[in-house]
């Protein structure tokens, strides 16, 4: 129990330092950098409460895909981050506002907890004996199938709108038309021309 707890502390201590690091840092690159060390201690807990699946899915996820997108967004692109910053002081009271209700469901959260434990405990809706991958598909894929579905089209229908705004048509770019491929005839497909003997084509 000694270990976990020192392991516990250890991950908690990096990941929320790494937390503010994410926002305090001046450096876009850098931020991401520390973003990817939250996701990674992240994962650590999760082992440590008996979620293998989850903290892979964590690294796999969101250290393997998203936070490495961010960096290389974030290095591709030529952002002008002082002109971003220029403004910061308008949004200053919202995004109080937002750190305060955020503060307060914490609290709220972890007074719950240290005045009765046992309503942070929610009862187990499988068998115990089976895997940690094993209880989240059953969970999934009976219980929670219809807002699973829901999610996968919530997202298809982001992926299919980003593309959609970021598509540009350039004028100079050849690009297949279906429809004027369909509607070709013989008379508009084929021309034919008539040599006379010792000409050439004009």
């Amino acid at each position: 129990m000694i270990i976990h707890a020192i392991f516990f502390y250890l991950f908690a201590g990096v990941a929320v330092a790494s937390a503010i690091m994410v926002i305090a840092a001046r450096n876009p690159v850098h931020s991401v950098l520390f973003l990817i060390l939250a996701f990674v201690n992240a994962a650590g807990l999760f082992v440590l409460l008996g979620a293998e699946f989850l903290a892979m899915i964590l690294i796999v996820v969101y250290v393997g895909a998203v936070a490495v997108l961010f960096l290389f967004v974030v290095m591709m692109l030529d952002v002008d981050f002082a002109e971003l910053r220029h403004g910061f002081l308008n949004y200053l009271p919202v995004g109080a506002l937002i750190g305060a209700v955020l503060l307060a469901e914490l609290l709220i959260l972890v007074g719950g907890w240290a005045i009765a434990p046992a309503t942070a405990h929610v009862a187990a809706p499988i068998a115990a004996n089976v895997s940690n991958t094993e209880a989240l598909g059953l969970v999934l894929y009976t219980r929670y199938v219809y807002f699973f579905e829901a999610a996968g089209l919530i997202l298809l229908v982001a992926m299919i709108g980003a593309i959609v705004m970021t598509l540009q048509h350039k004028p100079q770019v050849r690009r297949q038309n279906i429809a004027a491929q369909v509607a070709r005839r013989p008379a508009s497909a084929i021309e034919l021309i008539k040599v006379k003997p010792g000409q050439g084509l004009s």
